[in-house]
């Protein structure tokens, strides 16, 4: 089997943590096994010096553009999950040329400086009507340390109802200590990322994507009025995972491998 190769790449003044395996058409991020060449690089770091907080989608798209360019990769399959399918799509839109293919979970395409429709009609104590609030989750998480605020995360969003507070609750407030962790996610992925987020912190977390969602990034504005298929070309099946929820890669990682798979063998 072919071994994963770790490299750096300084860029817009960070040191970036790039890792890939095998051989063929580049993909960004990895399913674990195919007939591609796996690249995952750390573009939406958990922190940015020296101001986190101006982090935007300019940055993470400028991250990635400066990496294909220091390893002379021409062009890339892009993977987007969750809050990560925005920049994908924000890059392919921005740099075609670059692009192979885009694939999502989670969130569908919607274009740049417009909000999700459903925004205006959230509770006040929706989790990320909490979290874009400047301050409010640095409060909240400060309360506790960085292995139990992932903790927290993980546990809230393996639930089949997304975190809605009450009106004098904090979403950190939402889980019992005494709640197991989901069991597909280790004491072992635990230690690793709050090992992570103990060294950075969650500010470039809680900017991008819950604070920067709507920056502007140079393209004329736009209004949905039409389905997704007349801003999308070639788009391809939509396909419900079923019962997985926001962590569906790391839940079903042999499903969502092999319909990344599928997808990567119609164009490969």
């Amino acid at each position: 089997m072919d071994q994963i190769q770790h490299k750096y790449v300084t860029v817009q003044g960070l040191k970036l943590h790039v890792a890939d395996i095998g051989t063929g058409p580049n993909v960004v991020p990895k399913p674990d096994s195919g007939p591609s060449r796996p690249t995952v690089a750390d573009t939406d770091s958990p922190t940015r010096l020296p101001q986190p907080e101006k982090t935007s989608s300019h940055d993470l798209i400028n991250d990635l553009l400066g990496i294909l360019d220091a390893l002379a990769i021409p062009k890339v399959f892009l993977i987007g999950k969750d809050f990560g399918a925005r920049p994908a799509y924000l890059f392919a839109l921005l740099h075609p040329e670059k692009v192979l293919g885009v694939v999502t979970m989670g969130v569908p395409y919607r274009p740049p400086q417009t909000r999700s429709p459903y925004d205006k009609s959230l509770p006040e104590g929706f989790y990320i009507n909490r979290w874009r609030e400047p301050g409010r989750a640095e409060a909240d998480f400060g309360r506790l340390d960085a292995k139990t605020v992932v903790r927290n995360v993980y546990i809230l969003f393996s639930r089949s109802e997304l975190p809605i507070a009450a009106e004098n609750q904090e979403i950190m407030d939402m889980v019992d200590s005494s709640t197991p962790l989901p069991p597909w996610f280790t004491e072992e992925d635990l230690e690793a990322y709050g090992k992570l987020y103990e060294k950075s912190g969650f500010q470039t977390a809680l900017q991008m994507p819950y604070r920067a969602s709507t920056d502007d990034l140079g393209t004329s504005e736009s209004i949905v009025k039409v389905p997704v298929r007349s801003f999308v070309p070639d788009l391809g099946d939509c396909i419900s995972a079923g019962k997985e929820h926001i962590f569906v890669q790391e839940q079903s990682p042999e499903l969502v491998n092999e319909l990344i798979l599928t997808f990567l063998r119609k164009y490969v």
